[in-house]
């Protein structure tokens, strides 16, 4: 099924469209570009309620609609289990209607839904350009909110204008687990860059990084240490294991092994300090006293599970820490918790799913390869933080998971067209 091509043509659909369009479209289209950008560099602005992210969603969705963009059927799969999942937590809600906190959350959870389905769509057409200029916002948030978590961290502005929690950095962020976490994709934008070669200005990539890998440091987030680690050891071993040129493995082992000695030079000069040092003593442990115990988090959910095995309909949203006095700290648990067990198998498909389809991209060569070896594993630890965690309401996962879908969409239109098929995907909007 198809239709008529957009105003500004496709990647996909090899439309032209008439110079009158052209004329309308191409100022419209910079204008999309640019509210694109705001949109993802306000990412961070989780301190601020309602914060420029939420203020800038409309606009951006409702003009990038008029543009065209389009809902392809190689990302129908999970386009349908966003939905299933956001539907499965509505109607869980229905008993619950009266509850102010349970109705927002569901309505900021449907909210970020829409937008992850929006991402899927931007994403994929013009797909190589579209997730670079992406990764370039974004990576200017991540900049911005690594310099405000470190200034915060070291009271250098006040606690009155950035965030600091129990002697760790927040800066623009109420919780440094999530900062931590929010900073390892733009990581691993800058260290691949680095890795082959594409970076232009190697100087400025190596200071943005080491402020972005200081800040994860200085959140003292033992998820996002963890995460931001084996999201490096990925995205480079993939790197090095699918480039057919000697020269760049060669280039790759060798920066590989620069970066260890300076991370570890970092890691020791902050350490030198001793605040740092006492905060990274508290932290390094694999459980907190908050973890253990039969009311601990890993104690409710050992309790909470066979609660929900007789829970079809799940305890309804935001209800389980009405009956644990906590969250569940486990996305995947919170899964069927808020949305039955139709709301936490639709989030395990939507993981699973995912996954398949990155560990495709990442390994199997097409022009999609090396952008998705930056994203892919970043969102593969977000998913390993959900054990954890509660990713649910992360809007930059909800960017990710479109981008990872968006280049599967025209990794498949690439395919097509290599064989001698009509480049165009077959469309279902």
């Amino acid at each position: 099924m198809t239709m008529a091509a957009g105003w500004a043509g496709s990647t996909f659909d090899g439309g032209a469209a008439t110079p009158a369009r052209r004329a309308i479209s191409a100022p419209l289209e910079s204008f999309g570009y640019l509210l694109f950008a705001l949109f993802i560099f306000f990412t961070c602005f989780t301190f601020m309620k309602p914060s420029p992210y939420d203020f800038l969603a409309p606009p951006t969705i409702l003009l990038w609609f008029l543009l065209d963009i389009r809902l392809y059927r190689a990302t129908i799969i999970i386009v349908a289990l966003l939905l299933i999942y956001l539907a499965a937590i509505l109607v869980s809600l229905i008993p619950y209607f009266d509850e102010a906190l349970p109705v927002e959350w569901t309505y900021q959870t449907v909210y970020l839904g829409i937008t992850g389905i929006f991402f899927v769509m931007f994403f994929s057409d013009d797909t190589a350009k579209r997730v670079t200029f992406g990764l370039k916002a974004y990576l200017a948030g991540c900049l911005f909110a690594a310099i405000c978590g470190i200034l915060s961290y070291f009271d250098i502005i006040g606690e009155a204008i950035l965030y600091k929690m129990d002697g760790r950095a927040s800066g623009v962020f109420q919780d440094p687990n999530l900062l931590g976490s929010f900073l390892i994709l733009s990581a691993l934008y800058l260290i691949r860059g680095l890795l082959v070669g594409e970076t232009r200005r190697v100087f400025l990539s190596v200071a943005a990084l080491l402020v972005i890998l200081a800040c994860v440091f200085l959140s003292f987030s033992r998820g996002s240490w963890g995460a931001c680690v084996i999201g490096i050891a990925l995205t480079i071993g993939m790197t090095w294991a699918t480039t057919p040129s000697r020269i760049v493995r060669r280039r790759i082992a060798r920066l590989s092994a620069l970066a260890m000695v300076v991370g570890a030079l970092l890691i020791g000069g902050l350490l030198s300090v001793d605040s740092i040092a006492e905060r990274f003593t508290d932290r390094a442990q694999v459980t907190k006293s908050y973890d253990e115990g039969e009311t601990g988090r890993f104690g409710n959910q050992r309790r909470g599970i066979p609660m929900l095995i007789d829970r079809p309909l799940g305890f309804g949203p935001l209800r389980w820490r009405l009956v644990f006095d906590l969250d569940p700290h486990n996305t995947y648990i919170g899964g069927f918790a808020n949305g039955g067990w139709i709301g936490g198998f639709a989030f395990l498909g939507i993981v699973l799913t995912t996954t398949f389809v990155g560990f495709r991209l990442c390994l199997q060569p097409s022009p999609y390869q090396g952008l998705s070896q930056v994203v892919f594993p970043a969102l593969l630890m977000f998913f390993l933080q959900a054990f954890q965690i509660d990713i649910e309401k992360w809007r930059h996962v909800y960017m990710m998971l479109g981008m990872v879908w968006g280049l599967e969409a025209a990794r498949l239109a690439w395919r097509a067209g290599r064989h001698g098929a009509d480049a165009q995907l077959p469309r279902v909007l």
